[in-house]
């Protein structure tokens, strides 16, 4: 049974499996990517010299390092798309091979000797392979103008698009062949890689998304005095890690006793 639209606030929110959704006000023709084909590439990565390889990569080795003292951790990481190529497989051109270029980058921070913050900027370049991907071609062939007086340009519906969520998982202070101090990283990532279409959907809508009636928050600032008269008194010494000197008795033994 649905709700009466006129007591429903069309609104963002999650629905419960016993909710029940009001009828539609109208059906309406959308413009979204559609995912057509998704996977996930998952690698960790060591320093390795010579060629990359699914386990190791010559560019998670910093440069020379003056007088590291402590790895602190890493930060800001990036993904960029370098290049994409797509190969047709025979017998069913919808279906491609399609070979990924990617640049992962981000900072990684150490002490040094003098206890002063430093970062390290590294690059790491892969290459992937995906042998079989449902990624067909656009039918239309779209062309549009964004902006009054500029020529229509002509776009490409058909879209790689990458995700990724990445952390180092690791780094090791050592000295190089030549005896100076680097900073290698372990590396472990996960990238979905998306073939989306730009294409039309008609969907059931409720109408435009509600305006908020309340206005943004503030967040008051408050004196420290006060923060600190309203916490907790803390801790003054940290759990013992301690065995029981006697076992705990079971009621059998406690029936023998008596």
């Amino acid at each position: 049974m649905s709700v009466n639209l006129k007591r429903f606030s069309p609104r963002p929110g999650l629905v419960n499996k016993q909710g029940r959704l009001p009828d539609p006000s109208e059906l309406v023709c959308i413009e979204v990517p559609k995912i057509f084909d998704q996977c996930l590439i998952k690698k960790c990565l060591v320093y390795g010299e010579g060629p990359d390889t699914n386990t190791t990569d010559c560019e998670l080795r910093s440069n020379p390092l003056t007088d590291p003292k402590r790895y602190i951790g890493s930060r800001d990481f990036n993904l960029t798309l370098l290049s994409v190529d797509k190969i047709p497989l025979m017998g069913n051109p919808n279906f491609k091979k399609i070979i990924i270029s990617y640049k992962i980058s981000f900072c990684a921070d150490y002490i040094d000797a003098n206890g002063v913050n430093k970062s390290e900027l590294y690059e790491i370049n892969r290459t992937d392979v995906i042998g079989k991907f449902y990624c067909p071609d656009s039918i239309a062939q779209i062309s549009a103008s964004f902006v009054p007086g500029n020529q229509p340009q002509d776009l490409d519906s058909n879209i790689i698009k990458l995700e990724m969520v990445a952390d180092a998982l690791a780094g090791e202070l050592l000295k190089d062949e030549a005896g100076k101090e680097v900073l290698d990283i372990t590396l472990g990532y996960y990238i979905i890689v998306k073939c989306e279409l730009i294409v039309q959907l008609l969907i059931p809508t409720y109408d435009y998304c509600p305006v908020p009636k309340a206005p943004c928050e503030e967040e008051p600032e408050e004196d420290p005095c006060e923060i600190f008269e309203k916490a907790p008194i803390p801790k003054f010494y940290p759990d013992q890690n301690l065995d029981p000197l006697f076992p705990d008795c079971d009621d059998g033994n406690r029936n023998e006793e008596m």
